[in-house]
């Protein structure tokens, strides 16, 4: 299997699922875990968060975090769970884009609106992805870097 193959196994996992776990560092060094709904532009990750919530002043101290993400099958264990760097979007032109893929994604839901005092539009990119596909390398976990242009290497 290529990286681009891999790539793409990811990109079907990120298809297929509306909801995340995402783990930020509470200021006492502890994880904490939320789970919240996500969409993606290619590898990259967003999602909305109250301005007044824990995670994002979590976000603002260490954007580094963690995500997994994965369906229940029991034909198939397939997920992925990726490291990466979370940063508040604020870029008019960002959020407009933005938008039209949620409602792509989401033909129920409102628009993200983070101009609003309460809500924050998070970014998350990636610079470790590990798919776990019982159909690629026999559930193997595939362990990847992301680099530059998100193009992924496979580390080991």
């Amino acid at each position: 299997m290529t990286d681009q193959d891999l790539k793409d196994a990811i990109l079907e996992v990120l298809d297929e699922n509306r909801i995340m776990s995402l783990a930020t560092l509470r200021p006492d060094g502890w994880p904490q875990a939320t789970q919240v709904g996500f969409i993606h532009d290619d590898l990259t990750l967003y999602c909305g968060v109250a301005r007044a919530s824990q995670k994002l002043a979590n976000i603002v101290r260490d954007p580094r975090v963690s995500v997994a993400i994965g369906g229940d099958n029991p034909e198939r264990l397939r997920g992925v769970s990726l490291a990466g760097y979370a940063a508040d979007v604020s870029e008019v032109d960002e959020i407009l884009r933005l938008n039209t893929l949620i409602s792509e994604r989401y033909p129920e839901r409102v628009v993200f609106a983070p101009r609003e005092a309460s809500s924050a539009v998070i970014r998350i990119r990636p610079t470790l992805i590990s798919l776990v596909d019982n159909a690629v390398a026999g559930g193997q976990p595939q362990l990847l870097s992301v680099g530059h242009e998100t193009v992924v290497h496979r580390l080991g």
